[in-house]
């Protein structure tokens, strides 16, 4: 752990005044440095604490109007801090989790954020306040917003075929980090496209490690006792027995890239107006190599009649639905996932 961050942390618990927000810094803090000094093996790059005032001023006092995401436990505002527009998440307490049960999602967040700051491909962590029962945090600003459930972003805007894929693969070797460049591999467990904001110029940013898992040393998997999941992303093997393996991330992974590939959401209404799995609906009308019968139609019109885009396009599905199969053990791993992306990001101009 960055030791200017255990002494930034550490001398404001000492000078802090005694007020409203007291007792939730201490016992924030004392968390939030016991998780670091645990999970960052004694170095993690150094954050930034803010007041509440600041996040307050900051947000407008959290106006809803600058809400740009929000989850079950969670709003994303849009915020300014030191001339900068920035991105502020509060948390707050649901019927369904204890509030310490929030906070320790909360405090988990951060920590991981610490930890993967530096990659290109996360939403970079600028500083947190523990001021607030539960801890928010404060990241840099992404400018294009984050993806919705059909894949897009924005006002309803979608992303050409080629950017999809350009953001599958940046994902696709995130996710591999995640599993391969710590002792213990971290797994996010509750993958979807809103975890993800786009920049300036499209590159992905993970945004939220709250409900991630550690899995123990010399294990390939960890039991849970209950189940955090997005309806149409839960993966069997996590549902049968609440195992989560690096495989879970490649199921839930899978969902997002037939997202991409449709523009229909994981659950999706059929001609009869019922909900329908996005995994049958694409085995039942892509038979046959017949991939165009479920493209989103935006990227039919951009790849034409091409055979090589469709070929592209075909391996995309099949590296999906292999991502997707019911047992964990018949997908590949993450690694093998973001070389196959390579290759069919490559298939045309090598082609």
């Amino acid at each position: 752990m960055s030791s200017k961050f255990l002494v930034s942390l550490l001398s404001c618990l000492r000078k802090e005044e005694i007020d409203t927000h007291r007792s939730s810094f201490l016992e924030n803090g004392s968390i939030l440095l016991e998780d670091l000094i645990a999970s960052c093996n004694g170095k993690s790059n150094p954050i930034r604490n803010y007041s509440a005032d600041e996040l307050m001023r900051a947000t407008n006092n959290f106006d809803p109007s600058g809400v740009m995401q929000q989850d079950s436990s969670y709003k994303m505002f849009q915020g300014f801090l030191d001339n900068r527009s920035v991105i502020i998440k509060k948390y707050y307490t649901v019927h369904w989790l204890a509030p310490e049960q929030t906070r320790s999602i909360a405090i988990r967040d951060i920590v991981i954020s610490i930890q993967m700051s530096t990659h290109k491909n996360v939403l970079k962590l600028l500083g947190c306040c523990l001021e607030f029962p539960i801890p928010a945090l404060v990241y840099e600003y992404a400018a294009k917003g984050v993806l919705n459930f059909e894949g897009g972003y924005g006002n309803n805007e979608s992303l050409p075929w080629k950017t999809r894929l350009s953001i599958a693969k940046q994902l696709a070797n995130a996710i591999t980090y995640l599993h391969t460049a710590f002792p213990r591999p971290i797994i996010l467990r509750d993958l979807k496209p809103n975890c993800f904001f786009l920049d300036n110029d499209y590159v992905p940013k993970i945004c939220n490690f709250a409900t991630s898992i550690t899995i123990p040393p010399m294990q390939s998997h960890v039991y849970t006792d209950y189940l955090i999941y997005t309806p149409g992303y839960l993966d069997p093997t996590y549902s049968a027995n609440h195992r989560i393996s690096e495989k879970t991330d490649v199921y839930t992974f899978g969902i997002v890239l037939l997202v991409f590939i449709t523009g229909q959401q994981a659950m999706l209404r059929n001609q009869a107006g019922e909900y329908e799995h996005i995994i049958p609906y694409v085995k039942s009308h892509a038979s046959g190599g017949q991939v165009q019968t479920i493209m989103d139609p935006k990227i039919s019109m951009e790849v034409g009649g091409a055979e090589p885009a469709h070929q592209q396009l075909h391996d995309f599905v099949a590296l999906a639905l292999l991502c997707t199969q019911d047992k964990s053990e018949e997908r590949p791993d993450m690694i093998d996932v973001a070389k196959e992306l390579v290759q069919i990001e490559n298939f045309i101009s090598s082609g």
